[in-house]
């Protein structure tokens, strides 16, 4: 399996009159959260709400800008998170695929929605509360 990709749609929700930011990005199951570079946050005015320690590859700390909020757009998905500020490419990790209840297709090279919920995003939890 080689790199996927995925062609999203960014936006700020607290900005409706922004225009959302189409972008390509790498789709990481390894990877937790949403990385967006500096340029998609300026463009989407989006604030910043903490610091956040990362880890990067070489196994060095930094103390990176958490922004939001943030609206992704994928096919028929949506989901609502903040992003972290690094790098210069967008990055999508697990939590975003999984709150849009997406899975990624090996044979294809993609990411696609779940094929046992396609019309809406389905979650596993642990129970409910009968009264």
């Amino acid at each position: 399996m080689g790199i996927i990709y995925a062609e999203l749609l960014l936006s700020n929700p607290a900005q409706p009159t922004l225009k959302p930011v189409k972008v390509t990005a790498i789709v990481d199951t390894g990877a937790i959260t949403l990385c967006i570079p500096e340029h998609i946050a300026v463009q989407l005015k989006l604030e910043e709400t903490e610091q956040r320690e990362v880890t990067t590859a070489d196994t060095k700390s930094h103390l990176v800008p958490y922004m939001g909020p943030l609206k992704i757009n994928y096919l028929s998905r949506t989901c609502y998170t903040g992003a972290i500020v690094l790098g210069d490419t967008v990055l999508m990790g697990a939590i975003p695929l999984e709150d849009m209840d997406l899975v990624i297709s090996p044979r294809e090279n993609t990411v696609t929605v779940n094929p046992n919920s396609p019309n809406i995003p389905s979650v596993l939890v642990k129970s409910l509360s009968s009264k």
